[in-house]
């Protein structure tokens, strides 16, 4: 990995953070696309521009030797701009690569991509996916399960709820987690090319078999917090339900829509065995009670628990 100049779209969001941070770690050269460049840039060489930015994918990718592309909407308020981020962003950053004659390709998905028909956030990565695996190039798929750790806003609103004493869950099921320094790790693991891992779709998670339940992980939530919080499971209408509301109160910035309701309410969002990553290229290293800890310490220190 030391001194191989690797491209990351979505440097600048909660996974990107960490990827960056887990690059650099281990003394690679990292180029980063983002909107608007950070003032401190940490070592990062920034391109400043967006996907829809031919320009600055050619800038991006020009002499790299790999490009992990994490960037894309998980909540929108149309169809139509989960196509535009996760379809055409993805055939353009694909498309950059190819004229820049880069062969190494990880593309960050989506355990949603498993069921398309469920949501539009799925339906856009399991095309985004399908484009990937026609690129001709070297590409490897990654879809995370639930991902949590500091940064994240999502896991964030079930441990203020936690926090308060009581946790609305969406109906019985179960899903697998992992801390997003565990993600990282395994998106540097796969930069360099390897024969397990190539032509791959892979569906990480914390190395508990199973997943967990989500009355398991609220509980585990608010051990995290020091409390033992009333866990109250919702049906399918009333997360629907709660969703409309949301998006009268919020509207464009509203974080249950109708397509995360719909996601929410699928019983079986854990990895499955057949799709785990070998043991040779990557393995979880943080067990989830403790990453849940320091989740909750990491949110108190920044004030936002």
């Amino acid at each position: 990995m030391k001194d191989r100049l690797v491209a990351v779209t979505g440097g600048t969001g909660f996974v990107g953070k960490a990827l960056l941070a887990a690059l650099v770690a281990e003394g690679a050269h990292v180029r980063a696309l983002a909107r608007k460049v950070p003032a401190e840039t940490d070592g990062i060489e920034w391109v400043q521009g967006d996907l829809a930015n031919r320009a600055a994918l050619a800038r991006l990718t020009d002499g790299v030797e790999a490009v992990v592309h994490v960037a894309g909407l998980t909540t929108a308020p149309d169809a139509a701009a989960f196509e535009a981020a996760n379809v055409g962003g993805t055939m353009a950053v694909l498309e950059a690569a190819g004229k820049a004659g880069v062969r190494r390709f990880v593309f960050v998905s989506s355990l949603a991509a498993r069921e398309p028909s469920l949501s539009a956030y799925g339906a856009s990565k399991a095309r985004a996916e399908k484009l990937v695996a026609a690129s001709g190039l070297d590409w490897t798929t990654v879809r995370p399960p639930g991902v949590y750790g500091p940064w994240d806003v999502d896991y964030l609103e079930m441990f203020r709820m936690a926090n308060r004493g009581f946790v609305p869950v969406p109906p019985p099921g179960r899903s697998s987690l992992i801390h997003v320094a565990d993600l990282a790790d395994l998106l540097v693991a796969l930069v360099p090319p390897n024969e397990a891992s190539l032509h791959r779709v892979f569906e990480p998670d914390d190395g508990h078999a199973g997943g967990w339940s989500h009355r398991e992980l609220a509980r585990l939530i608010g051990w995290a917090v020091g409390r033992r919080p009333t866990v109250l499971h919702l049906p399918a209408g009333a997360l629907h339900f709660a969703a409309k509301a949301d998006g009268l109160v919020r509207r464009s910035k509203a974080r249950l829509t109708a397509d995360r309701a719909a996601y929410m309410a699928h019983p079986d969002w854990v990895a499955r065995p057949e799709c785990h990553v070998p043991q040779a290229v990557w393995r979880p290293r943080i067990p989830t009670r403790d990453g849940m800890k320091r989740t909750a310490e990491w949110y108190r220190a920044k004030g936002w628990l």
